[in-house]
């Protein structure tokens, strides 16, 4: 086994330490005191840049290569062959299903969309302009005290019974949760259409006896789900993992995941998309705002959609959905802030101030577009993110479950506050 040596130069002792998969033990740095006495060495990591938390086999990134796999598979080849709910089999089970398990697992899917009518009932009682994320966090989370069978977490066939509720479940609850800001009836499922197909019945049908999808909608929508299904240990993931670590049921786990994704840096982030395009407000402004993002060392002026933690070149999963755009866009008629962001992408990738900090267009870039242009309000950009990546949520969190080496969620923290003190009474401070 490869080993690091460590000296400390404080008192001169020397360490050997394992080095497996490029990494060191935290625990390993315990060892390593001043003085008997001592705790031990810690690593500081804040946001957690060059710490990781566990051993994974579900989605690979290299960042520098723009690479991103769900188990092995390039993200542009299930973009490109699979389907939402075979790509969801795949990063839950580990493989992809043959023709028998894939119809199984649909059907599975299919019959558990309904909602239970409790639950239509918690909905109405939000206020009516309350935000679709808010609605689709506090549904999910209050599905625990429906299934209470959820709790039995080591129960393998209570497990896959949650899985299935829950991932035919979320677009039900997104659906009402639209609905319900719109003050629209809410719209029961249909068995006949596709996962992605229904999701827009359940969104969009007015009067007609049945509603007919586009097509190519269907197959957008199918595709940004891909997409979104799983992104390693992002910020909500990571939440899932350590809500979950406390061994609490999935509902209130992915509750957890959801309230983390609807913050403006994670689910939010395509909306922050919008929100600069219409502030730039044409093509002839574009170089001006690009002046203003370089000369703004202060971040008042910022590039949202570039750049990513992750990758340091362009996203891959940007890469298709500029594809999907044009096809979205054939059906829909173009968002007029489309040539805004091509004129903002063009510049930027020739501009050595963007090209040199690696800022590429990541996924957030174009996605907001194709969402604003099939007739979803911002508001529920956060949603449309939540539902596919309910897949990649439970499939992270039934890892750790199973992971011998995982235990509850604890970070150390250096103290910095203040040294023991007496109390002083009330009456006797200045």
């Amino acid at each position: 086994m490869d080993t690091l040596t460590i000296v400390d130069n404080r008192t001169g002792k020397k360490y050997e330490v394992p080095v497996q998969d490029g990494t060191i033990r935290a625990m390993d740095l315990r060892q390593i005191k001043a003085e008997p006495g001592d705790f031990g060495l810690m690593t500081y990591d804040p946001a957690f840049m060059n710490t990781a938390n566990c051993r994974s086999a579900i989605t690979y990134i290299d960042g520098d290569k723009g690479i991103l796999q769900y188990r092995g598979y390039p993200i542009e080849q299930l973009a490109e062959d699979s389907d939402f709910l075979e790509t969801a089999y795949l990063i839950l089970f580990g493989e992809l299903p043959t023709g028998a398990q894939q119809h199984a697992w649909t059907q599975q899917i299919t019959r558990h969309t309904m909602l239970h009518e409790n639950i239509k009932k918690f909905m109405e009682g939000f206020q009516y302009d309350a935000h679709p994320m808010g609605i689709f966090l506090s549904t999910v989370g209050a599905m625990s005290t429906i299934y209470p069978d959820a709790k039995q977490i080591f129960d393998k066939e209570s497990r896959m019974r949650q899985t299935h509720r829950l991932i035919a479940k979320v677009p039900s609850i997104a659906a009402y949760a639209y609905r319900h800001s719109i003050g629209r009836p809410y719209i029961y499922p249909d068995n006949d259409l596709s996962f992605s197909g229904n999701f827009l019945n359940m969104l969009f049908k007015m009067t007609e006896l049945k509603y007919q999808p586009n097509p190519v909608l269907v197959r957008a929508l199918d595709v940004l789900f891909i997409l979104h299904a799983d992104h390693e240990q992002n910020c909500s993931t990571t939440a899932m993992r350590g809500i979950g670590s406390s061994q609490v049921d999935p509902y209130s786990a992915l509750a957890g995941a959801a309230a983390a994704l609807y913050g403006p840096l994670h689910g939010g982030a395509n909306e922050a998309v919008l929100r600069m395009l219409n502030e730039i407000g044409s093509v002839a402004r574009v170089p001006e705002f690009i002046k203003k993002v370089k000369a703004g060392g202060d971040g008042s002026t910022r590039l949202m959609g570039f750049g990513h933690r992750v990758y340091k070149s362009y996203d891959p999963r940007a890469k298709v959905i500029k594809k999907i755009a044009d096809l979205v866009f054939a059906v829909t008629g173009k968002n007029p802030l489309l040539e805004i962001a091509l004129e903002l992408e063009r510049i930027a990738l020739q501009d050595d101030y963007f090209v040199s900090r690696k800022l590429y267009p990541n996924v957030d870039f174009y996605s907001g577009l194709i969402y604003q242009a099939m007739g979803f309000p911002m508001a529920m950009f956060p949603v449309l993110f939540a539902i596919p990546r309910t897949a990649g949520w439970i499939a992270q969190w039934e890892e750790m479950l199973l992971d011998p080496e995982q235990k509850i969620a604890r970070p150390r923290q250096i103290y910095v506050g203040a040294q023991t003190r007496d109390y002083v009474r009330r009456e006797k401070r200045a």
